[in-house]
């Protein structure tokens, strides 16, 4: 989860990545980081689920992600959770450079005038990126593109 400022308004922002080519699979924002955020996000990422997928789900330690309910979620899910070690920011490396870049390319260039106008930039960006960014580890495709190509191989 990562944090936004607008105008003394904070936004909350709560993705997924597949680890497999980098994409967004479901993300869900809020002005609170209440546990609402973090249970929408996941129930997204589940629809996105085939059935007898079994995903190992990596977070950092926020409290959000060690409440019984967000256990229970992915349990009944068949989902493994994965944590990161206290104090290693290391172990969510790639989620970290994802926040960087987004605030990189769609938060710091710009100036938003509210927290809507900036939910609509991150739905947009997260779009372009999965769609349209391509990244030399993935062969210089966008990750959609990249896991097209998988699936059709």
């Amino acid at each position: 989860m990562t944090e936004f400022n607008v105008r003394g308004q904070k936004l909350y922002l709560s993705p997924v990545m597949d680890l497999y080519n980098g994409e967004i699979v479901a993300y869900e924002t809020s002005e609170r980081p209440l546990f609402g955020l973090v249970g929408n996000m996941l129930k997204k990422a589940m629809r996105r689920l085939s059935p007898g997928d079994q995903p190992l789900l990596h977070s950092d330690q926020g409290w959000q992600y060690q409440q019984p309910s967000y256990r229970r979620m992915l349990a009944d899910r068949g989902l493994t959770q994965s944590m990161s070690r206290k104090g290693n920011c290391l172990d969510n490396a790639a989620m970290e450079s994802w926040f960087a870049t987004l605030k990189t390319e769609c938060f710091y260039l710009r100036r938003y005038d509210s927290i809507e106008q900036l939910q609509k930039a991150i739905g947009q960006f997260i779009h372009y990126y999965n769609h349209q960014r391509i990244r030399l580890k993935l062969k210089g495709l966008s990750p959609v593109q990249y896991r097209t190509q998988a699936l059709d191989a």
